[in-house]
């Protein structure tokens, strides 16, 4: 009698065993279920992501070309700018020479028709004139920036 306890004790034991086993591989069933759903959602994520890279990728792209054209841009109208410069500061000074010559001029008018008056001195009328002369230049430079930001903001 002894050895009929000890073999339902043990079969009763492996089927313990058997059954806790079978517990765990339903646990561990669920658990590689929660996995395979995260993996697709994972797939799907890294998907999307690599769509958002390459819409930055491009959008980058088309950065640098604008920036380019931009640069491009930029460099024409400074080089054209530089040149009006130039042609601005050659028109000023022939304007200069010129009322120095008008001066010179007026004033040896003056000398030869009235030869019992006091000389002037072309010197001092100069000054007078050249002061008139840089308030109509530097309003007729206030005029061509305002055209020039004009044309900017226009083009």
């Amino acid at each position: 009698m002894f050895g009929l306890p000890l073999g339902l004790f043990i079969e009763s034991a492996v089927a313990v065993l058997l059954a806790l086993t079978i517990g765990y591989c339903v646990v561990l069933n669920r658990s590689l279920a929660r996995l395979h759903a995260d993996r697709d959602a994972l797939r799907l994520m890294v998907g999307d992501l690599v769509t958002a890279t390459g819409l930055a990728n491009q959008a980058i792209k088309e950065l640098k070309s604008t920036a380019v054209e931009a640069d491009v841009t930029l460099s024409a109208r400074l080089e054209e700018a530089e040149r009006f410069g130039v042609q601005l500061a050659n028109h000023i000074n022939s304007g200069n020479a010129l009322m120095q010559r008008i001066a010179k001029i007026t004033a040896a008018a003056g000398r030869s028709s009235q030869p019992g008056m006091r000389e002037i001195a072309p010197v001092a009328a100069a000054p007078v004139d050249s002061g008139r002369e840089s308030n109509k230049v530097r309003a007729a430079l206030e005029q061509l920036s305002t055209r020039v930001r004009n044309r900017g903001v226009a083009a």
